[in-house]
């Protein structure tokens, strides 16, 4: 059984159209997000012009009975500590929120799924990285695949 943590990266790609993200997800068991990952969608979604009909999207994603959206807690900020003093050892500098995020994923035993590969310096956590598209597969209407597929 797959169990994901989507990364932000990984949402964002889905929703153009990234057909090996798309795969993963519709064979994982369980898919996550925590509360960074919302923020940082939301945020993206405030900016642009499509605000409304980007957090529908996101809202029927997270209806789906196979999503959900993880607690940051007192455990979560252990393992981001840890996380954190690893990277600073070897001189790795990674993004904060990508580090609260693979602390979500180390205390749930979760892969991440990212299009990120600096999540590959973390060695406390599975991360999927599939490579960049090269054409996005579209169906027999030219329409990307959708999120209610999943």
């Amino acid at each position: 059984m797959t169990e994901l943590l989507l990364d932000t990266s990984a949402y964002s790609a889905l929703r153009r159209g990234h057909e090996e993200i798309h795969r993963r997800l519709r064979q994982a068991h369980a898919i996550y997000a925590n509360p960074i990952v919302l923020g940082e969608l939301r945020a993206g979604f405030g900016g642009g012009r499509q605000g409304k009909k980007n957090e529908g999207y996101l809202q029927r994603f997270l209806a789906s009975p196979r999503a959900g959206v993880l607690t940051i807690d007192e455990e979560t900020s252990e393992r981001y500590a840890f996380i954190l003093n690893s990277l600073w050892a070897a001189g790795t500098p990674v993004p904060t929120n990508d580090i609260w995020i693979a602390a979500s994923a180390m205390q749930h035993g979760l892969a991440v799924l990212t299009t990120d590969s600096h999540f590959l310096k973390i060695s406390q956590i599975l991360v999927h990285c599939p490579p960049p598209p090269g054409n996005i597969k579209r169906d027999n209407l030219g329409n990307k695949p959708r999120l209610s597929r999943l």
